[in-house]
């Protein structure tokens, strides 16, 4: 039997509910258990026993119950992502453990693998400051030396080299004792996609790339949890391109516009080298709400990874 560690939200209380009552509860107050759900990282309730995983095996069950398929989408997310970290005690097939540590249908974890928002390394990442003691204490577990040493898919390897994130692509891909997976339960959907006639925003086709404008709301090339609803992949489908198509650069999701996107992997080279050599120039056109002067405008952005960015027209340390 495939178990799992998996850092699980505040709901001991409410795990431990009967059934009856778990479903009442879940038509009530739904929306409030999934914000909360998402904060993986700021619990204390840490499975790693079978008798635990068990405990929340029910709850999965009614906390996953409304979801279908991921197709068709929804007009709107709805519901806030939120992100599973596990870590496989068992080798076996990632289908197959997925579905039995987080309770969810097979045919779902087959849609997010296709979409891919799941991701795996061989040695687990160090765990955040928010941790548990009990998390450090799995973590250091299963990356002893001694541990790491039994394991030849690492061998010639540096922890760090093994702590590198890549995405899971075929359903059977085995995964070995020790593997870390990262589960990206519901990815972010881009349902603009699906009222795109992509076939008439193709602008240009060539041997080496194609020129496509861009619809608002689309992404070029996806997201960490989602390479399936990308402007790459329909103007692939519309065009009956038997190789997909390449990212060449990136605009805004909001923005609608010209890219150009390569059809080999040597015309992605030399595009990034015209970038390179500044030889590509971006124009944009916006609707202000106010008058704006000409001339050059300065801001000045934190360099914080998370949105929305914090911009300010005076340096921070003036």
């Amino acid at each position: 039997m495939v178990s799992s560690l998996q850092w699980l939200p505040k709901f001991q209380n409410f795990i431990a509910a009967p059934v009856a009552i778990q479903r009442a509860l879940a038509a009530v107050t739904g929306h409030r258990r999934h914000r909360h759900h998402h904060q993986r990282y700021s619990s204390t309730a840490f499975a790693s026993d079978p008798a635990a995983s068990g405990t929340t095996s029910t709850f999965n069950s009614i906390r996953h119950e409304e979801y279908g398929r991921l197709l068709p989408c929804p007009s709107e997310n709805v519901l806030p992502r939120n992100i599973e970290h596990l870590v496989v005690r068992e080798g076996g097939s990632i289908l197959d453990f997925i579905t039995k540590a987080l309770d969810l249908p097979p045919l779902y974890v087959a849609d997010l693998i296709h979409f891919g928002a799941v991701h795996y390394a061989l040695v687990c990442p160090k765990p955040p400051l928010t941790a548990t003691s009990e998390e450090i204490k799995l973590y250091k577990e299963f990356t002893k030396p001694a541990v790491l040493r039994k394991r030849p898919s690492i061998k010639g390897k540096t922890i760090r080299e093994a702590q590198n994130t890549f995405r899971v692509t075929q359903s059977d891909q085995l995964v070995e004792a020790g593997t870390y997976v990262r589960v990206h339960v519901r990815p972010k959907r881009f349902p603009r996609c699906y009222e795109i006639d992509w076939r008439s925003r193709i602008i240009a086709v060539t041997e080496s790339y194609v020129v496509l404008n861009k619809p608002a709301g689309t992404s070029v090339g996806g997201t960490t949890d989602n390479i399936e609803e990308t402007c790459v992949t329909f103007a692939t489908r519309a065009l009956e391109l038997t190789t997909p198509l390449r990212t060449t650069h990136q605009i805004d999701n909001c923005t609608e516009g010209c890219v150009v996107l390569a059809r080999t992997k040597d015309y992605c080279s030399v595009f990034h080298r015209k970038i390179r050599e500044k030889q590509v120039k971006k124009l944009y056109l916006a609707l202000a709400a106010a008058y704006v002067p000409c001339g050059v405008m300065t801001h000045y952005m934190r360099p914080f990874r998370k949105s929305p960015k914090v911009v300010s027209e005076v340096w921070p340390n003036s």
